[in-house]
Parts: C-alpha cells; structure tokens; sequence
C-alpha cells in the first residue's frame, strides 16, 4: 500500500534558499490519510482527526496568498513577523503538531516493519 503512495515526501524538490514546498507538502500529507484508515479506523481515529486538522489549517493560511505562502518557511517567517505564530490554531502551531504526528507515525510504522505484531507494544 505504501508504495503506490501518489504523493511522497521524498519526491518534493526543496527550493534553493526558499525550503519546502506548500502545495507539495500538504499533497503528501493528505496522501497520508487513507494510511491512517487502512492501519486502524479505530486506534488510528484521534491520530487522523488531529492530522487532517492540521493540514487544513495550514492549507488555509495557504490558500489566502498561494503566492506569497508558496514554502512553508514563508508562512512560518509571515506568522513571526505577525506576531502569530504562537497563537492557537496559527498555521505555525499546526505545523509543528503535524510534524510530531508524521513522526510518531514514521515510529509507529518503522515497529511494524521491524516485525512488531501487538499494535499497542508498536504506538
């Protein structure tokens, strides 16, 4: 299943001086969703909630200047510079969840490949 992932984060070009690609970025991070439904619709349901909140807050910051927010970098240094990026729900702030969900799952999967059977010894 993870191989035929459209969208992968090992695919995304970073920019020259600029960093991450938005756009690319979020398209992997929704590719990521169904990984969380075909590993456990149950376990994994606060897991994609949080995930999926996220990666919407950051599309919509996204999507209010695709232009001017297209790295990531560029919204983080926006939200500094705004004085927001601390402030709940900030794009910044979702980053940075989205970040330690995509690794607990990098965790979570790195278990399993390594022969863990028990879901709950694996989390």
């Amino acid at each position: 299943f993870l191989l035929v992932l459209d969208n992968r984060f090992s695919d995304i070009e970073l920019r020259e001086e600029e960093g991450i690609p938005t756009e690319e970025f979020l398209e992997s991070c929704y590719a990521i969703v169904p990984v969380l439904d075909k590993l456990g619709p149950t376990v994994f349901a606060p897991v994609k909630m949080d995930f999926v909140g996220n990666i919407k807050k950051i599309n919509q910051k996204f999507i209010t200047n695709k232009e001017e927010f297209d790295t990531l970098q560029k919204i983080v240094l926006h939200e500094v510079n705004a004085g927001v990026a601390q402030v709940r729900n900030s794009a910044t702030e979702a980053l940075l969840w989205l970040k330690r969900g995509l690794k607990f799952l990098k965790g979570f999967l790195t278990e399993v490949k390594n022969g863990e059977k028990n879901i709950q010894t694996a989390l």
